[in-house]
């Protein structure tokens, strides 16, 4: 493929989705007939792969760059009442699904689900058991805060089955985690890594952030030093989205220590060198991995998904979402639960499902999504394969090909005559910009902002 410049792909960076849905969240929809989401998960075959994405939505402190859905709390009552709807939620859906359903991925996310006393955190887990039939060999991961980790709640962890661990370490450099307000000195998350091995569990992940205020590509190569230290087996380098039009607590960092865009593509450079320098395989956009992890061998077997959590190998039939303004996905129509707290609190304890929003996901939304996810993943894709398999015409998607002409010229890209696309992966920065391109709603979402860009 030609040389790809750096100036070019500056110069093409614009708003785009992360495309860890498609379509995206602006297109969701009020629900107005629940009973549709019961019948989704009634619909659900026997024998189905699920996977579950449990949202718990307190942390202790508010980090300034944060756009996730979080309360902040310092009394732990909160957290123990709705530790207790999640387990009335988990009640409502198994009375629903069929027990014949197999969960093989646990995923507990946030906030900081961390916060959840090793108590309630083993009375979900035994509801999760006797109301579904999981895998033995299921993931079951829990995204962790140092700051706060205790042994008693690691032990409960690994009594509980956890075997995957994500860190929250965003960056190790001292000035930029104080301007973000996230004071967390390097040995919580190095005593973090030990303490969990030690009581046997192995599988490791560290999420890092660039864009942060006051990063410079000597204080990255300093953090990934810093990193490489734990031996995580996957590495997330997430670039910080910066939205306070939508977050207005990020309206708290200062504009001014950001970096533009040339010094945050120089950031990511940097923090992808050093990792593959040491040995780390490149995933998709934003992921690193050791070369016998399971994002890997996906990734080389052409199996490599992409949902809400990132990157992953999980494979599920479908994504079931317990907690407030969790989302789960069906072969039909995306549903997110209630994201307003009395909400979700008065259909839970009316014996209802709190499910508040949908997505239908049409025959040509499964086409699209399945393009966009194999660029995505891939960096490649067959398009005139994926329309047959799709039930449509080899050339159905024949002019956004046409439209990719500008990033071709460019070098981002080379088409062949029968369809297949390849992204230079120089210019893999710039591939949600060229699955931008297969997004038939993107010129519809609202006049309002909603994307980050995509370096």
């Amino acid at each position: 493929m030609n040389c790809v410049s750096r100036e070019n792909i500056l110069r093409f960076d614009r708003a785009v989705p992360r495309y860890t849905s498609y379509p995206t969240a602006p297109h969701f929809q009020p629900l107005t007939d629940k009973s549709c989401y019961q019948g989704w998960l009634e619909e659900l075959p026997a024998g189905a792969s699920l996977s579950l994405y449990l949202h718990v939505p307190y942390c202790s402190k508010l980090c300034w760059y944060c756009g996730c859905h979080t309360k902040i709390t310092q009394r732990y009552a909160p957290v123990e009442e709705y530790a207790h709807l999640i387990m009335r939620e988990i009640d409502i859906l198994a009375d629903t699904l069929n027990k014949e359903h197999n969960i093989t991925h646990i995923h507990f996310g946030g906030g900081s689900p961390g916060m959840l006393r090793a108590c309630d955190f083993e009375k979900i887990m035994d509801k999760v058991r006797s109301g579904f039939s999981t895998d033995p060999m299921a993931e079951i991961a829990i995204e962790i805060d140092p700051r706060g980790l205790t042994e008693g709640r690691v032990a409960t962890y690994a009594k509980n089955g956890v075997n995957r661990i994500s860190l929250g370490v965003q960056d190790f450099d001292e000035k930029t985690l104080e301007a973000v307000n996230r004071q967390q000195p390097f040995h919580l998350s190095y005593d973090a890594a030990r303490l969990f091995r030690a009581y046997g569990i192995e599988c490791i992940n560290l999420d890092l952030l660039y864009g942060l205020p006051h990063q410079t590509p000597e204080t990255m190569a300093q953090t990934i030093e810093k990193a490489l230290l734990l031996e995580p087996d996957r590495i997330a380098l997430f670039g910080y989205a910066h939205v306070p039009w939508m977050k207005k607590h990020m309206r708290l960092i200062d504009d001014a220590a950001l970096p533009d865009t040339g010094q945050r593509f120089d950031l990511f450079g940097v923090g992808a060198e050093k990792l593959e320098e040491a040995g780390y395989q490149a995933i998709g956009i934003d992921h690193f991995a050791k070369p016998e992890d399971a994002l890997v061998k996906a990734a080389k077997n052409g199996t490599l998904k992409r949902n809400f959590q990132g990157y992953t190998s999980d494979c599920a039939d479908a994504m079931i979402g317990i907690g407030l303004s969790s989302i789960g996905q069906f072969k039909h129509s995306y549903v997110q639960n209630a994201a307003d707290m009395p909400a979700y609190k008065k259909s839970i304890l009316g014996g209802t499902l709190p499910a508040q929003k949908f997505c239908p996901i049409l025959d040509e939304d499964r086409l699209r999504s399945a393009v966009i996810e194999r660029l995505m993943c891939d960096f490649k894709a067959d398009i005139h394969e994926l329309c047959q398999a799709h039930g449509f015409p080899e050339h159905h998607l024949e002019q956004e090909i046409r439209n990719l002409d500008p990033y071709e010229k460019q070098g981002f890209l080379e088409i062949n005559k029968n369809g297949f696309v390849s992204v230079n992966l120089a210019a893999k920065s710039m591939v949600r910009i060229i699955c931008s391109v297969f997004d038939a709603y993107l010129d519809k979402a609202p006049q309002q902002p909603r994307h980050s860009r995509a370096i």
